[in-house]
Parts: structure tokens; sequence; C-alpha cells
């Protein structure tokens, strides 16, 4: 990791009218939320909806696209006598840090202030995770792909696949084997995708689980215990941890 790069990346992000603009938007939908809503574990429903699609998707399409207009600049970084693997996770956390900055201001602060509740908290952690998770995802995506236009459009299939395509894959899973108990299997395939794992855990905080039936009482018993939270809790990091890596991997033998 190098200091200096992390500093100007975030120097840099924090003057981005996007990310701005990203900012106040998430500000204004959680204020709003907060005051039309007189009970907290209703407005951390409708707030949820924010933190599972607009999250990921601005996380996911912006960190693409500047890292695709920080080409010339990551370039003249890897001519410098620096290791490639720290420009690359340097860069990783500079963009992480912004983005987990403005989800803490835009969401976060609100939350605090009008729900710190076991719920708020999970919206917090989960919201964060979220963002860090869609940023390295960003960051295999740019790196695997050199043109601008097919890494944009690969962005955005992947939020789709883990925003909608994935649950409609899985609610047709339920249907074909409706007759059978699968429902401990479903944990295992929820932990296929973060935005699921982030939305059971949270509708389990805000007791909405009694409306997922036999599900969320599985749900609950597995999501509920000690040992339940803390593989969640590595699944998320791993989910992290696995397209950095494989980004790195690929960065270091690149030809740019």
């Amino acid at each position: 990791m190098n200091n200096k790069i992390v500093k100007y990346v975030i120097t840099d992000l924090l003057r981005n009218r996007t990310i701005v603009g990203y900012t106040v938007l998430l500000l204004a939908l959680s204020l709003g939320i907060f005051m039309m809503e007189d009970n907290a574990d209703k407005s951390i429903a409708s707030l949820l909806h924010v933190v599972l699609f607009v999250v990921p998707l601005v996380s996911i399409i912006f960190s693409t696209i500047y890292l695709y207009n920080s080409a010339e600049f990551i370039a003249l970084l890897v001519s410098q006598p620096l290791k490639r693997q720290s420009i690359w996770f340097s860069i990783f956390l500079g963009l992480g840090a912004v983005m987990l900055l403005s989800f803490f201001i835009g969401v976060g602060v609100p939350t605090l202030l009008y729900a710190s509740s076991p719920s708020g908290l999970m919206l917090i952690a989960g919201g964060l995770l979220l963002s860090l998770i869609f940023v390295s995802i960003a960051l295999w995506t740019a790196v695997r792909i050199r043109d601008k236009s097919k890494g944009i459009g690969l962005a955005i299939i992947l939020w789709l696949y883990f925003a909608l395509i994935f649950d409609a894959l899985l609610l047709f899973l339920l249907f074909q084997f409706a007759d059978y108990p699968i429902e401990n299997i479903m944990i295992g395939i929820s932990m296929l995708n973060p935005i699921d794992i982030t939305r059971i855990l949270i509708l389990l905080e805000i007791d909405l689980s009694a409306m997922m039936g036999y599900t969320g009482a599985i749900f609950r018993e597995f999501f509920g215990t000690g040992g339940g939270m803390s593989l969640t809790l590595i699944v998320m990091l791993l989910w992290i941890a696995i397209p950095v890596g494989l980004s790195v991997r690929y960065f270091k033998r690149k030809d740019l």
C-alpha cells in the first residue's frame, strides 16, 4: 500500500461532483424517509430498498468509470519504481474509503440520529459492506476488460444479476422444488449473493421474518446464532477479498 496514492485518490474523489451528488441524494432520501415515518422500523424497511439497489449500483458503476478514466494516471504509476500490487491495492483503498464516507454521511448519520437500534446499526453495517463489495467487483471488471464500454456494460449486468436476476432464479428454484425440504439449502445459496445476505439480516432485525413463513424461521435459527453471524461476516469479507485478490493478480501481469 502506498499512502501517497491513497491520499491522492481520496482528494481527487472528494472534489468529484458525482460523489458529492451521491452523498446529497442519500442524505435527502434518508432524512425524507425518517421524517415521514413515525416508526423507526418502518423507516428502516423503506430505506432498505435504497441500500440494496442504489448503493451497489452507484458503487460499481462509478468505480468502474473512474478506473477507466484514470487509465493514464495508472499507467504513469506503473512506470514508476512501485510494485503493481501496491498501486492497485492503494487505488482500491482510496475508492473504498470515499464510497464508505459518502454512505456513512448520507445514510449512516441520519440512521444514528433517528433509529440507533440494532436494525439501524445492521442497515449501516450492511450498506458499508455492500459499498466495499461492489467497489471490489468494479476493480475486477475494469482490469479484466480493456474496452471501456464493454467494461461498464459488464458492471451493469453484474448489478442486474445480484439485484434482480438472482432473486428470480431463486424463486424459480423454490417453486420447482416446493415439495422438498430445501430451506437449509436456501441458506447456502443465499450466501452467493451479498445483497441477499444483507436483506435477510436486516429483515430479521426488524422482525419481518414472520412474513417469510417457515423459511424465515430457518433463517432466524441460523443467522440468530453467534456461529451463523460469524460465518456470514466471513462470507461478506470474502466477497470483498476475492474480487480484489483476482484483480490484483491480473493487474500484476497485465500489459498496459
